[in-house]
């Protein structure tokens, strides 16, 4: 599978880059820096799927230094990564919502036979691919223990 998703962020850096929208531009580039950097520590062509890993990584990075920036009473640095955030969020695909994942789950659950917090492994396993970048993992995470826990 090719990668649509970097060639996007590339036209977006330039974009960017004549609305003069200085944010935009440098949170663009590192991503595209990101994206490089796996190819090259790969050797191979990044398809879609990594850049979407990618991206998730860069969003949870974020989203923590912000959290942080947060208790920290440092509320413009956290204003900065939220906005990044959103940058980025742009890029991804459309996220699932909570019922949805909520059914699904439940189906997994239902085909794989498990019944307790100790099968949680097979069946996130089963459900990783499953939502591979369109659902949150640790929301995914969460669903899966309140079902086996009941």
């Amino acid at each position: 599978m090719a990668n649509t998703i970097r060639p996007l962020i590339e036209e977006a850096v330039k974009l960017s880059m004549r609305e003069r929208n200085k944010d935009k531009t440098s949170t663009l580039r590192m991503a595209v820096s990101e994206l490089k950097k796996e190819e090259i520590d790969t050797r191979t062509e990044i398809t879609d799927e990594t850049s979407i890993r990618i991206l998730q990584r860069m969003i949870k990075q974020r989203k923590e230094s912000m959290s942080q920036f947060n208790d920290a009473g440092r509320e413009e640095l956290a204003e900065k990564e939220a906005l990044e955030i959103s940058i980025l969020e742009e890029f991804m695909p459309q996220q699932m919502e909570e019922d949805e994942i909520r059914i699904i789950v439940s189906k997994v659950i239902e085909t794989s036979g498990a019944t307790n917090p100790q099968d949680m492994g097979k069946v996130m396993g089963m459900l990783k691919s499953e939502f591979q970048g369109n659902a949150d993992m640790g929301l995914v995470s969460k669903i899966v223990k309140e079902s086996l826990t009941i």
